[in-house]
């Protein structure tokens, strides 16, 4: 079984649109960046304790009640400006704003961690990674950002844009996965969940319909 540790309906739909059969249960954390921690650390250690917050509660918490172990998909996107800056969700249309204009003109990167927990009784099981993609962003009007954050879009989303969405008019190009910047890379999930699928002497096409 396949759960994904994230309440976002961008990564229900990129795995939904590569075929895997999963439940979703939100793994509740604290996502405050720590004082010093780089960019990579920061999602690949919020990716971990949602997985692993998810494992932790009460529905596999209990030895000997769950002997088909699931894997726990945990992760999470950020964006960091080219100043360096770490972009998480804006605060509100000011803080949106804001980090719209450190991204304009300039290309940046967006910066995913993932991992993938399988909490057996004996020995847990835990694999993390994160992809990394550079985008390039042109320079919007002051009225093209008014218009943009009135639609709302920018709210919820790591940098205040989504490419997948009305955004996209300012993205030229990037180098890297495009999934990843949607908020999932999925060629590396495939990779890990494969990885880790092998290590537990299961066949990786359990996961996907028949």
């Amino acid at each position: 079984m396949l759960i994904l540790a994230s309440a976002s309906q961008r990564r229900r739909d990129l795995l939904a649109q590569a075929g895997y059969v999963f439940e979703v249960i939100p793994g509740d954390i604290c996502e405050d960046l720590r004082s010093g921690e780089s960019p990579i650390g920061y999602v690949v250690r919020l990716a971990r304790e949602k997985a692993e917050a998810v494992a932790a509660s009460a529905r596999f918490a209990v030895p000997g009640e769950n002997p088909d172990p699931p894997l726990i998909l945990g992760a999470d996107t950020t964006v960091v400006a080219p100043s360096g800056e770490i972009l998480g969700k804006p605060e509100d249309d000011a803080d949106a704003a804001r980090m719209l204009r450190l991204l304009a003109g300039a290309t940046h990167r967006v910066i995913t961690g993932v991992a993938l927990h399988v909490p057996t009784p004996a020995d847990p099981i835990t694999e993390v990674a994160a992809e990394v993609t550079w985008v390039t962003m042109l320079t919007p009007t002051e009225e093209d950002l008014d218009h943009y954050i009135a639609t709302g879009e920018p709210r919820g989303k790591a940098g205040a844009y989504a490419i997948q969405g009305r955004a996209a008019r300012w993205i030229p190009r990037i180098h890297g996965c495009y999934f990843n910047v949607v908020g999932l890379p999925l060629a590396l999930v495939a990779n890990m969940i494969e990885g880790v699928r092998c290590r537990l002497a299961a066949p990786a096409a359990d996961l996907l319909p028949r």
